[in-house]
């Protein structure tokens, strides 16, 4: 069950990486309406990033087993 959980955690992960590199490219081509959109969430990936890997450290899971 461990392995599963940590699959679980790292396709979590490269999904929000994926949508973060998804929305810095379409940054770069939307009109200006759209931009403020796209930046808060950028912002609320980063957030979650920020809150995953304040729990690893504080359940000390090491980030690289999850690929933080």
């Amino acid at each position: 069950m461990q392995s599963r959980m940590i699959e679980f955690v790292q396709d979590v992960l490269i999904s929000i990486h994926e949508n973060i590199r998804e929305l810095k490219e379409r940054k770069n081509f939307v009109d200006p309406n759209e931009l403020t959109h796209i930046e808060a969430k950028l912002l609320a990936y980063q957030e979650v990033l920020s809150i995953i890997r304040f729990s690893a450290d504080e359940f000390k899971i090491p980030k690289g087993e999850i690929g933080i």
